[in-house]
């Protein structure tokens, strides 16, 4: 059955979802969007995702032409036309039609369009054996110039960094910021575990506050282990006992060799397990009703 996508309040079959080439999503990357997930017949952290999301909207002053309410009535209205039940949905918003010019201002009323489907970002192997990561070249875009936490349409720089981990043959690579600070990975968050204690690098230096990334710092705590947000360099990475990536895709997946260096003894960790079985928990049964 064909996929059916929401586009500007009409759900329409994937062939016919086509929006303008004077778009200014596609022409300049200029709008936001939100990686969802439903799971067992609920859509997970929906309200979390919305603030993300109508907060960048705020921040590039991007007039988005349903409230929270209509908007959540869009997804699953997705959901249902589409009998999902277990589902990744990519929700986006774009400046809209323009000119050819810079200017949003001539972009009269922005397009919004909801994509619901299936997905496997990893095979199941990885989440039973780990990963492999490098050190991208590649430098996480300095906050002062574009702040991170708005989750937009542009993410050349991600791109840029996934490129040469392609290139290496491993499925993720670590982006460091300007200063040579792990920031994040190229589509996730990334974690440590030391000595018992649970490390990410803090949001100032650049990185997307991930939802899945404040659910494993809520699951941690809920298990007595300490959370904190801290700089470290690849170094402190090398020396974990445990590390770990968290993104609304790829759920929490274990690291195992970063740079040819096996982490900790080169398989997943026990906190690792403990968080995974525990994300796997709550998503099972916290969410917004799809059905009702």
């Amino acid at each position: 059955m064909a996929l059916l996508i929401y586009l500007d309040g009409e759900l329409v079959p994937e062939e016919q979802a086509k929006i303008s080439v004077f778009d200014h999503g596609v022409l300049y990357g200029d709008g936001i969007f939100e990686g969802i997930r439903a799971y067992n017949g609920r859509v997970f952290r929906l309200e979390a995702h919305l603030d993300r999301l109508y907060d960048g909207a705020r921040a590039l002053q991007l007039d988005i032409p349903l409230d929270r309410t209509q908007m959540t009535e869009a997804i699953l209205e997705t959901l249902r036309a589409n009998q999902l039940r277990d589902a990744y949905i990519r929700l986006v918003v774009t400046r809209g039609v323009g000119d050819l010019g810079l200017d949003p201002q001539k972009c009269l009323r922005p397009t919004v369009f909801i994509i619901a489907d299936a997905i496997e970002l990893y095979p199941e192997e990885f989440y039973d054996k780990g990963l492999e990561l490098i050190t991208c070249s590649t430098r996480r875009n300095d906050p002062a110039a574009l702040d991170a936490g708005i989750k937009s349409l542009n993410y050349l720089n991600n791109i840029l960094a996934k490129m040469e981990t392609t290139q290496a043959g491993v499925p993720e690579g670590i982006m460091l910021s300007s200063e040579d600070y792990v920031a994040e990975c190229t589509g996730v968050n990334i974690f440590l575990v030391s000595s018992g204690k649970l490390i990410t690098p803090p949001l100032h230096i650049g990185n997307l506050a991930g939802i899945t990334r404040q659910v494993t710092i809520e699951l941690a705590q809920q298990q007595g282990i300490s959370a904190s947000e801290e700089l470290f360099r690849t170094k402190e990475v090398y020396c974990a006992d445990e590390c770990f990536l968290t993104g609304t895709a790829a759920e929490l997946i274990p690291v195992v060799t970063v740079d040819g260096r096996s982490i900790g003894d080169g398989k997943p960790g026990p906190i690792t397990k403990s968080l995974r079985e525990a994300f796997a928990d709550l998503t099972q049964s916290e969410g917004t009703p799809i059905y009702g």
